[in-house]
């Protein structure tokens, strides 16, 4: 029987009330909002300090940053030169237009110097815009760094949030670094909000934003509006060249790199819109770049390469390289000079002419002062067009004074002659090369004596005019004179010899040109004083060291190993930069384009004036050579071809009159029809104020006689010359 204190069936069936902890009040909508914007103000203070800091900037980015340093200040010192040129250009018309109006009152030393500068300047604005940007050093990388850091905090400290949005160009660049600018748009732009105010701490990641924050954040490139959505171009440096672990492998490969040494990596790879890689490193301290240099052709097979496509330079240090690398040949196709572009006065002597171009692409400049030349290479090797680089830039320089002895009949170098900045030139002889080489040793004697007068042992340029100016005596195919069994032989060897050692100090330069480079051509006691070398394609290793010295071929320099030959390809022998490297010749063409006329026109307006084209200055040289030989070979000789004669660029203002009042008679003949005219006719042709009593006179005291009975259809039997006086006269002035 059930009592009182039983459960009843229903109170069985409900559950005991758990024990309940007491209520606590839930802190209210405001007080939750402030704890989580405390939370999220704590998270954008940290990413902010980082930001401040510079955490956000890794290694390619600072690399990026010294980069765009160094070009802004590259540019900005290109920008300042061509002001120099242009202010240099303004002062030397201003005293031309000056001395033109009144030439008592100018200097002729005023003018020279003046154009010199103009000189200078150009040639310092070329080879500044011939020098690459190398890659920024360590401490130019940490420079940027610190810079970027600054800038950050002054641009904090002076505006705070009001300024901040001037630090980028929007919302895209404050997500993509810039987190106090996305602070200070606040509730604007949530999701930057987002990105700054997210938990921040070492090692934690960042949250996968959406596709559209992706966008939104994303630089795009707006100059393609074409481009469809998924084809976006983003600005992303390319990929390197090569990795630092694949430069490893290849320094390992040929032992430059061993056991547990490791590479110094200054400024990683970096490959430019030409697919040139540049990267410096430090080489373990047992080796040297210099040995380096010596592996270049195993480093480039190391590196899947031809040696051609690669380079080695110090860049400091001993063992602080800078390594270049190509994706493509950099020979492969052909160049025009720049003096096509720019024909403009040059120095010669400080700063060089350019020949040809380097594997980098580098404009190389060979200076003409205390140095000796000779270009080599079989038949077709683009030897000429080399040697045509050289003759042509030094034609620039007013101060040359060039002898040009050809090789051959042809007309290859008759536009120097023609266009009067050759000062002596004349075709195959023998005998006249020995008369030349004669005078020139002469010549050394009375420089000597001039330096010894001035104090001084060698030249050097502020005096280069007092003694008059260089001399610069080109032989082109020299074999023709010193092959065994050639006339004179012994004595022109001697002669070159003599020269080749002791006339660079006063000034004399050879510049010799031959496709036989070999011993019996070139013997070492004057190979030896030959300092710059370009050996173009040769037929055996032998010849390749005739050219460029012993043992050259067995240390890589092989001028019989190019593959493929190209013209004006070769080993260069640079004295002035101390390197021997691989470059090909500027492209400059006569028979088809013209350039060298061309550019000797330009240079035969520099001459003139400063007064130094053929005739226009005494000229000790060919006073020699006509004492010694009866004829003159100025400017090519009477005919402007090579062929020596009467002196005619010496004539007297009076036989110059004379020469071309016979040339306009025998003109005025042509336009009549006839063979015989009278003075009167003929003065009235020619005109220019020319009467007949004073053509009388010149055609008299010309050569040609007075007049005599001629015959002419439909006036009868008159008074007037006939066309062989004329024409005889005039070939008895020019020296035929």
């Amino acid at each position: 029987m059930a009592t009182e204190t039983d459960p009843t069936p229903v109170e069985q069936a409900i559950p005991p009330k758990p024990d309940t902890p007491p209520t606590t009040p839930e802190p209210s909508r405001g007080a939750r909002a402030t704890k989580a914007f405390a939370a999220q103000w704590a998270h954008a203070s940290a990413r902010t300090r980082d930001w401040l800091e510079g955490g956000d900037i890794d290694p390619v980015t600072a690399i990026q940053l010294a980069t765009d340093t160094k070009t802004r200040k590259y540019n900005s010192t290109i920008a300042q030169q061509q002001r120099l040129v242009a202010e240099s250009h303004a002062r030397f018309a201003v005293a031309k237009a000056q001395a033109d109006t009144n030439p008592a009152a100018s200097s002729p030393g005023t003018l020279a110097s003046l154009s010199g500068r103009v000189a200078a300047e150009e040639s310092k604005l070329a080879a500044m815009q011939a020098t690459p940007l190398l890659p920024p050093t360590d401490r130019e990388i940490g420079m940027a760094r610190a810079s970027k850091r600054a800038g950050r905090a002054a641009a904090l400290a002076v505006g705070g949030f009001t300024t901040l949005p001037a630090l980028g160009a929007g919302l895209e660049q404050a997500a993509a670094g810039q987190p106090m600018l996305l602070a200070a748009l606040g509730t604007a732009a949530g999701y930057g909000w987002y990105l700054v105010s997210r938990p921040f701490g070492d090692g934690q990641p960042a949250p996968a934003p959406s596709m559209e924050a992706q966008q939104l954040a994303t630089p795009v490139n707006m100059t393609k509006p074409e481009e469809q959505p998924g084809q976006r171009e983003f600005n992303a440096p390319p990929p390197p060249a090569l990795t630092i672990k694949e430069l490893g492998d290849a320094l390992r490969a040929i032992g430059e790199v061993r056991g547990e040494e490791q590479l110094q990596i200054l400024a990683v790879p970096q490959r430019d819109t030409d697919g040139n890689t540049t990267v410096v490193f430090d080489l373990p301290p047992r080796t040297t770049v210099a040995e380096l240099k010596k592996k270049l052709p195993k480093l480039a097979g190391a590196l899947g390469r031809d040696v051609s496509m690669v380079d080695v330079e110090k860049a400091g240090t001993e063992v602080r390289t800078s390594l270049w690398m190509t994706d493509k040949d950099p020979f492969a196709d052909t160049r025009p000079s720049p003096l096509i572009k720019q024909p403009t006065q040059l120095d010669a002597w400080k700063d060089g002419v350019p020949v040809g171009w380097n594997k980098r692409g580098i404009t190389i400049r060979l200076a003409i002062n205390n140095q000796s030349f000779v270009i080599a290479g079989t038949s077709r090797s683009g030897k000429g067009v080399g040697a045509s680089n050289l003759v042509v830039g030094a034609s620039f320089d007013p101060r040359i004074n060039l002898r040009i002895v050809a090789g051959k009949q042809n007309a290859e170098w008759n536009p120097y002659a023609k266009s009067g900045v050759a000062s002596t030139y004349f075709k195959p002889d023998p005998a006249r090369l020995l008369a030349l080489l004669q005078a020139l040793l002469a010549d050394k004697d009375r420089r000597e004596r001039a330096l010894n007068d001035l104090g001084k042992s060698k030249l050097v340029a502020p005096i280069i005019d007092m003694i008059g100016g260089l001399e610069v005596v080109v032989i082109d195919e020299v074999a023709a004179y010193t092959r065994p069994g050639k006339p004179l032989r012994d004595e022109i060897l001697e002669a070159l010899i003599e020269l080749s050692a002791v006339a660079l100090g006063a000034g004399i330069i050879l510049v010799l040109i031959t496709q036989y480079p070999e011993v019996d051509v070139i013997p070492q006691a004057l190979s030896a004083n030959l300092g710059a070398k370009w050996a173009m394609r040769v037929e055996n290793p032998t010849q390749s060291n005739a050219i460029l010295g012993a043992g050259q071929a067995g240390a890589g320099r092989d001028a019989s190993k190019f593959d493929p030959p190209r013209p004006g390809f070769g080993w260069l022998v640079n004295p002035f930069a101390g390197v021997t490297d691989l470059a090909r010749s500027f492209d400059l063409d006569e028979d088809e384009r013209g350039e060298i006329t061309m550019l000797l026109d330009k240079a035969a307006k520099i001459r003139d004036a400063a007064g130094r084209l053929a005739g226009q200055w005494d000229d000790p040289i060919e006073k020699h050579l006509l004492n010694a030989t009866g004829l003159s070979s100025a400017a090519g000789g009477p005919k402007r071809d090579g062929q020596p004669g009467r002196n005619v660029l010496n004539h007297t203002p009076e036989q110059r009159m004379q020469t071309e009042a016979l040339r306009g008679c025998l003109i005025a003949m042509n336009d009549l029809g006839r063979d015989a005219a009278q003075v009167k006719e003929m003065a009235e042709i020619i005109g220019g104020g020319m009467t007949e009593t004073r053509l009388g006179k010149f055609l008299r005291d010309g050569g040609a006689g007075g007049t005599i009975k001629v015959d002419i259809d439909g006036v009868g039997r008159v008074n007037g010359y006939q066309r062989s006086d004329i024409a005889d006269a005039l070939s008895l002035l020019e020296g035929h």
